[in-house]
C-alpha cells in the first residue's frame, strides 16, 4: 500500500512506516501515534492515551512524524 505526499509526486510504502511515529489525519481528526498495523479496513496506532483504530476510509494521510 502506497499513498502521495503533499506534492503529488512521491510515493512512500506504508508498511515503512509501521513501528515509526505517525501523524494521521482524517476529516474530523488528527491523531500522532506509533503506527502499529495498516489493514484493508483499520489502521492502528499506539498512543500515549492507549490504542485507536481507525476505519481506513476515513484515513485522509499517513506521513511519518518529523523529530
Amino acid at each position: 500500500m502506497a499513498i502521495n505526499n503533499k506534492n503529488g509526486c512521491q510515493e512512500v510504502l506504508l508498511n515503512d512506516l509501521i513501528g515509526k511515529f505517525v501523524i494521521v489525519e482524517t476529516q474530523e481528526t488528527t491523531y500522532t501515534g506509533k503506527l502499529i498495523e495498516i489493514g484493508e479496513e483499520e489502521v492502528h496506532l499506539e498512543t500515549e492515551m492507549g490504542w485507536i483504530v481507525i476505519p481506513v476510509d476515513r484515513v485522509a494521510d499517513i506521513k511519518e512524524k518529523e523529530a
